[in-house]
């Protein structure tokens, strides 16, 4: 499931942005895609804009509504009906998506037998400054089991001694839910940390859902800004 919201806060119509002779949202769907690991990949959107671009070139599509304050509730309404049992959000932003990396969080459930996990999701180390302290790259902390303890905007941890030999990873916006887990999170309210923070994945903390992180060297281009848009061109070509 890949959730479309036209009207994106930092970059509105970013999706729809050209990537190379394509649009974002259009490359994100054909990465999905080729990985060849799901039964079937739509994408959820509430603009009629990128769900005819979807449906022209023969993909899959669902309208949803408008309100929904994050991807997890656009894809629990479209799931809601559906006789599914893992359900993978790749964000929309994520036209470099790739097979190694959603075959990472997806291995997690086939050894989890006890059903002790109830999502997956990736990280990555980063070593970049103004990366570890920009508040649009996520970051964050976990056990020595590489269960989530925390998500943060800011760095995290903090390194008190300056000499720590801190690492620092940031959170791709890349989940595979239980459905049950996903349709908890529909139903129960927002609170406060989520709601600081705007990060999703803190309401399934604060609820004490289980997150399984699973590390990955992929570094990928997230669009969230003009800027990123022009590394992802750069990228491609």
């Amino acid at each position: 499931m890949i959730p479309a919201r036209y009207a994106a806060s930092r970059f509105p119509a970013k999706l729809m942005q050209d990537l190379a002779g394509k649009p974002v949202i259009l490359r994100t769907y054909q990465a999905a895609i080729q990985t060849k690991l799901f039964d079937e990949v739509y994408v959820v959107t509430d603009s009629e804009i990128i769900y005819d671009t979807i449906v022209k070139e023969g993909g899959l599509a669902i309208m949803s509504k408008t309100e929904h304050d994050c991807g997890s509730d656009r894809i629990a309404e479209a799931v809601i009906q559906m006789d599914v049992d893992i359900i993978v959000n790749v964000q929309g932003d994520e036209p470099f998506t790739d097979r190694e990396s959603l075959e990472g969080v997806l291995k997690v459930f086939e050894s989890d037998v006890h059903k002790e996990i109830d999502l997956a999701s990736l990280m990555v180390k980063i070593t970049d400054e103004e990366e570890i302290n920009n508040p649009n790259t996520v970051k964050v902390i976990v056990d020595n089991r590489n269960f989530a303890l925390y998500f943060s905007r800011s760095p995290i941890p903090y390194p008190r001694a300056k000499n720590a030999n801190t690492t620092y990873f940031k959170h791709k916006g890349i989940y595979a839910f239980r459905k049950s887990a996903l349709m908890d999170f529909q139903r129960l309210p927002m609170l406060q940390l989520e709601a600081t923070e705007k990060i999703e994945a803190i309401r399934y903390l604060e609820y004490g859902k289980k997150i399984k992180m699973v590390e990955t060297n992929v570094q990928g281009i997230e669009i969230d800004t003009p800027e990123d848009l022009k590394k992802a061109q750069a990228a491609w070509k």
